[in-house]
């Protein structure tokens, strides 16, 4: 079997986005090229001793994404084609909130036979966000592990599996804040982690909302997984921030929490949003925010009527939380 590749260059601090917003739209397995040094913690999960001198960190990265390439050459144009233009369009999608994204260029190539999907197994096992366990599908939990909480979830991008600091900040701070008559807000919920985790853990209610429609499927997948009964769930596809539509479906003043997981550049205009959607002394729990960009959330949350109750930091990553004061 053939594969083509897709090659994008851009920036260390466009990877996760770029490779979780690609995730979500149907493109797995993607390959991360940098200069970024392992930490310690990426050395023990991937099994890595000694990390390769990869020189000096000059800030750019190339993502490469992998479909399989169809026989038929007109089969094969038209999957490249679309490829192509499904992560052009995401790469601008960024761009417009003023997101660095760098150069942004892709280039497409032809490779051998791969089992790119389950070379994932070789590097995720399962791990703990605390007293919480995360378990691929392929291990089986263990004795001593019978009586935790357990989030059943296979690999995608570090995103989408809780193995992320941004994911781990907001599963801390909800694990503070919920209580069985919680209603949630979870915007960008992507694989719909956090709203599923949140269930299980026993609240009334989540409603969360994504601008991709690929969000469905894997929300339903995870929910699956986890045996969470999908009537606590609802799922709006569209955008919060500008659409008035989805603002309405959502609600206004009728939820306890709010948590979004998104980068600094798009919690800037949604919070203003947020504040609109919490009844008074409503949580909003922020993530996804570089370490630096902090104190630009924390005034956005000031300016729309939040009192920041904490700031949390989890490697270059932090957490702004909130309470609403009207």
């Amino acid at each position: 079997m053939k594969w083509l590749r897709f090659r994008v260059k851009t920036v260390t601090g466009a990877e996760d986005l770029l490779v979780s917003d690609l995730y979500d739209k149907g493109l797995e397995g993607a390959q991360i090229e940098d200069r970024v040094p392992l930490t310690a913690l990426e050395k023990e999960q991937m099994f890595v001793d000694i990390a390769p001198d990869t020189g000096v960190d000059d800030g750019v990265a190339y993502l490469s994404f992998f479909v399989e390439a169809p026989e038929d050459e007109s089969e094969k144009k038209r999957v490249s084609d679309e490829t192509y233009g499904l992560i052009e369009e995401t790469i601008e999608e960024w761009r417009s909130f003023n997101t660095d994204v760098g150069e942004g260029s892709i280039e497409v190539s032809e490779t051998e036979d791969i089992d790119w999907i389950n070379n994932w197994k070789e590097y995720f096992h399962q791990f703990y966000i605390d007293d919480l366990l995360v378990i691929p599908s392929w291990e089986k939990v263990e004795e001593k592990d019978r009586d935790k909480m357990i989030l059943r979830i296979d690999p995608g991008t570090a995103f989408g599996t809780g193995m992320h600091e941004t994911t781990q900040l907001c599963i801390r701070q909800l694990k503070k804040y919920i209580n069985k008559d919680t209603k949630l807000l979870d915007v960008g919920t992507g694989s719909g982690i956090l709203g599923i985790l949140s269930l299980m853990y026993g609240i009334k209610s989540v409603t969360a909302t994504d601008l991709d429609p690929c969000a469905v499927p894997a929300v339903a997948d995870n929910m699956e997984r986890n045996k969470v009964d999908p009537k606590g769930f609802e799922l709006i596809i569209g955008n919060i921030i500008d659409d008035k539509e989805v603002q309405d479906k959502v609600g206004y003043e009728c939820y306890d929490i709010a948590v979004a997981n998104i980068l600094t550049e798009v919690l800037l205009p949604l919070t203003p949003v947020i504040s609109k959607t919490l009844k008074k002394d409503g949580i909003y729990i922020t993530s996804g925010i570089i370490e630096g960009k902090e104190t630009q959330v924390e005034k956005a949350m000031k300016d729309s009527g939040f009192e920041v109750i904490g700031t949390y930091a989890q490697g270059e990553w932090r957490s702004v939380v909130g309470r609403k004061l009207d």
